[in-house]
């Protein structure tokens, strides 16, 4: 039996009152996340006092202004989840990311990377496993969008050798299809009323095969094949995330958002559950486009609160510059 299949066992099912208490959430994220798309006139007094002195132009203001009430949001979640106690960190190996972190990302937490499209999240989370892969720690890039092929390609462009880890057992890229994943949840949650006699689970992860580090390409794409049947969509997010603390891999949930953002996520549930959220920016200003990348939360650890520089480079990847504060700070 998997580690999921085991996660629906009578015993561990989530019970009314666990729903209830995500609904609960849920409903008070949506509430003000609704409130927060007609954005208030008046800007925090630091912000303004930016805008008069000429530090930041009409596009940065509205970037800041936004994130401002995105970080009220992650400031809620805080009391719901209680930090962990953390003895163990990993590094992610992107030059310059770690820098940003105190003693780096705590090991097993569960991160949501944001970003729009062309922000760079698809390599950032190829080249944290490559990294990772190649110090010998199992590693598997779950894709819900892009085929296998495809993603090869990318590390190849890089020069990241792939067909060397697949060979070593240390990297696996396996695609789903999310409306499987759905079928089966609801035959599942079937089952456990009592209502269903065939036994059908969905398998994450090839057979003996546990994986230290985890990316999960996209939460948006899963969600979407729920669409309609919200209740059940969180409680497989809910068993997902169970899933990735009970084994204990280091996880990075891949999430689509707008450029400018307002809301991490579409359902709200995803930001209460995880451990951290990390933001790629990519803004156009004129005719070119910044790059850029900021740590909005982190459990576990202390994190350098800006949004930095980031450029994508032939060979390297993705590179982070700590000291090179984009949009003059918060």
């Amino acid at each position: 039996m998997s580690i999921f299949s085991k996660l629906f066992k009578k015993e561990e099912k989530l019970t009314q009152e666990q729903v209830d208490e995500i609904e609960e959430k849920v409903q008070e994220t949506m509430e003000k996340y609704s409130k927060e798309e007609k954005l208030s006139a008046e800007l925090p007094k630091h912000i303004e006092k930016k805008v008069e002195q000429g530090k930041i132009n009409p596009k940065q203001k509205e970037i800041l202004k936004q994130r401002e009430e995105v970080h009220e949001t992650i400031k809620k979640s805080e009391h719901i989840v209680k930090d962990k106690h953390v003895h163990e960190f990993v590094k992610t190996g992107i030059l310059g990311f770690d820098e940003l972190l105190e003693h780096g990302i705590p090991k097993g937490a569960a991160t949501l990377l944001c970003g729009g499209p062309g922000s760079g999240k698809t390599i950032f989370g190829l080249q944290i496993l490559n990294n990772a892969a190649s110090r010998g720690e199992k590693c598997i890039y779950m894709t819900f969008e892009e085929n296998e092929e495809k993603l090869r390609q990318h590390m190849e462009d890089f020069g990241w050798d792939w067909r060397k880890l697949e060979k070593q057992g240390n990297f696996v890229i396996k695609r789903y299809d999310p409306f499987q994943i759905t079928r089966s949840v609801e035959a599942l949650l079937e089952k456990a009323k009592g209502e269903l006699m065939i036994d059908v689970s969905p398998v994450l992860f090839p057979e003996g095969f546990k994986p230290e580090w985890v990316v999960i390409d996209s939460v948006t794409a899963i969600a979407s094949a729920f669409y309609g049947r919200e209740e059940t969509y969180r409680i497989y997010i809910e068993q997902l995330f169970r899933l990735l603390e009970t084994i204990g891999a280091t996880s990075f949930l891949i999430t689509e958002s707008t450029q400018i953002l307002v809301k991490l996520t579409e359902s709200g549930v995803e930001e209460f559950l995880a451990d951290g959220v990390i933001i790629l920016y990519n803004i156009k200003s004129g005719n070119v486009r910044e790059s850029a990348i900021e740590v909005l939360k982190l459990r576990g650890t202390s994190f350098q609160k800006k949004i930095v520089a980031m450029k994508v480079e032939s060979n390297k990847g993705i590179v982070v510059y700590p000291e090179q504060e984009v949009f003059g700070g918060t």
